[in-house]
């Protein structure tokens, strides 16, 4: 007599679950850009519950991450209140990164951030010692993280999370997706995207990366560049990008792709070749097992 072992068995209906999971598909606004997630779930309640657990994810993220809401904790950090997991975490990266690319990439930018939308707003060129008072505020060798405790070492520093805090959040969007047992998904928050296991029956999700249409799993891609924001001032193009060494934003920036294990890792290293150009990038590509591709 035939009989089915107990682990051929296990492949089968985990086959036939795969093969029986839909489409489901949801998108709403978040950290000032949409935010678009793609799933394949057993049904419709196990869809909106982990389109439910991942939306309010990255809403919890952005009231800790945000620099445009004065009352988030990021924008509190130099009080030097007791921060949170999430606050230490991406603040923590984000100084690994400032030490192994010389200050290329900086969360203590907000200084310099906020002066240059001014100057797009305005469509008027900062003075260089607006710059440099700016410039003054700023450094991540200012900055300490000890005990949960964020020390800022000037008066006046401000965090800005913009160019990790995205990648994070599509991370934390996809765990929340997988603890509600939804293995196939991507979250995609603006030019950050994380990739979870392959569709039911596909090698894996199509994604354009630069002109090349790719297909991915369990991974995380980010684009950086100033396609749609920038401004012209004496007919020069200065990107929304800063570079944190000099204080002046991007000209004629480069568009930078970045395939890496984590969202947090590809956007951050993603701004970091934005604004270091190849300088870094054989050094982060092996830190962090990246593909790094510019354009």
């Amino acid at each position: 007599m035939f009989t089915t072992s107990p682990k051929l068995l296990a492949c089968c209906l985990l086959a036939r679950c795969l093969i029986s999971a839909e489409r489901y598909q949801a998108s709403e606004p978040h950290m000032g850009s949409v935010v678009a997630i793609t799933l394949y779930a057993e049904n419709p309640d196990q869809a909106q519950q982990a389109f439910v657990a991942a939306f309010k994810r990255i809403a919890d993220l952005n009231r800790i991450l945000s620099d445009y809401d004065p009352g988030s904790e990021l924008s509190r950090a130099c009080e030097g209140r007791s921060a949170s997991p999430e606050l230490i975490r991406v603040v923590s990266h984000a100084q690994k990164l400032a030490q192994e690319t010389g200050g290329a990439f900086d969360i203590t930018v907000g200084p310099l951030t906020r002066l240059w939308r001014e100057a797009r707003k305005a469509k008027k060129m900062p003075t260089d010692s607006v710059i440099a008072q700016a410039r003054e505020r700023s450094g991540y060798r200012k900055l300490t993280v000890n005990n949960g405790i964020l020390s800022c070492a000037v008066s006046g520093m401000l965090l800005d999370a913009g160019g990790i805090a995205k990648g994070y959040a599509a991370d934390e969007a996809l765990a929340a997706i997988r603890q509600k047992g939804v293995m196939s998904a991507l979250v995609a928050v603006s030019g950050d995207l994380a990739i979870g296991d392959s569709p039911p029956g596909k090698r894996g999700w199509r994604v354009k990366v630069l002109n090349r249409v790719r297909e991915l799993s369990n991974c995380a891609v980010s684009t950086s560049g100033d396609e749609f924001q920038f401004v012209k001032l004496d007919d020069v193009r200065y990107s929304h990008i800063i570079d944190p060494r000099t204080g002046t934003a991007l000209r004629d920036s480069r568009t930078v792709a970045v395939i890496a294990r984590s969202g947090i890792d590809a956007d951050a290293i993603a701004t970091a070749v934005s604004v270091g150009g190849s300088e870094f990038i054989d050094k982060l590509r092996t830190a962090y097992n990246a593909e790094i591709l510019l354009q």
